[in-house]
């Protein structure tokens, strides 16, 4: 029985590190252009118009049905034969980060936006009516009173959204994608398979410190925003 060796876990950690760029790099495009469609998708279901609502609510209904692994090869499969019959874009050379993020993005804006509408319905609505009837208009009453609100109660949601992006980029590496995990595969079959758990355990280390970090940060941030909170509902 080969016994368990603590000491390639550490000469593993320095090469599994090189990919961390890679793996931020993923998760950074993801959060800001998830984000960004999450808000859009959010808002249409607020939306005066049944068609939009409903199409919102659909989106939002399949995406989060749809398992991680099984959407990034949707996407890494599909979207290309899609592009090149819909619009006649060919998308050979187009790298797996870019593939990682369509799929990512795709996911990470559903899960979002039910983030975004619970935050959005749990401010009171008698703000919004206060704060029109002291002349601010709605556009304002947003910006000033309901979205400070509404992002310190999304939060704790938000960072859970992150901790859960973060372990379904690690699936990225089944398209070929050589992050983290993509790094440790890649290490695994140079050593035809020698001190796989080693190798993985690494991994995991890394994993956990990014995940450690996104939970104090958004800790921290929250920290930050209670006196703004309080001074909202004076």
């Amino acid at each position: 029985m080969v016994r368990y060796d603590w000491s390639k876990v550490w000469q593993t950690l320095p090469q599994l590190i090189e990919y961390v760029p890679k793996t931020l790099l993923v998760i950074g495009l993801t959060v800001l252009l998830g984000t960004i469609l999450g808000f859009l998708v959010s808002w249409g279901t607020f939306a005066p118009e049944r068609t939009i609502r409903r199409l919102a609510e659909s989106y939002i209904f399949i995406l989060r049905c749809t398992p991680p692994i099984v959407l990034l090869f949707l996407v890494f499969y599909g979207l290309p034969k899609l592009l090149f019959w819909w619009l006649g874009i060919q998308s050979d050379e187009w790298s797996r980060t870019a593939f990682a993020v369509i799929a990512l993005t795709l996911l990470f804006a559903a899960m979002i936006s039910k983030v975004f509408i619970s935050a959005y319905s749990a401010v009171p609505k008698g703000q919004t009516e206060a704060s029109l009837s002291v002349g601010l208009t709605q556009s304002q009453t947003f910006r000033r009173i309901i979205l400070p609100q509404a992002f310190r109660i999304a939060l704790p949601n938000f960072a859970t959204a992150l901790l859960n992006l973060m372990k379904d980029a690690a699936l990225a590496y089944t398209i070929g994608l050589i992050d983290v995990l993509g790094g440790a595969n890649l290490l695994i079959s140079r050593n035809f398979g020698n001190h796989s758990l080693e190798v993985y355990s690494a991994a995991a280390i890394i994993y956990w410190v990014m995940a450690l970090i996104i939970a104090l940060g958004t800790q921290g941030l929250e920290i930050l925003l209670i006196p703004q909170r309080k001074g909202a509902l004076k």
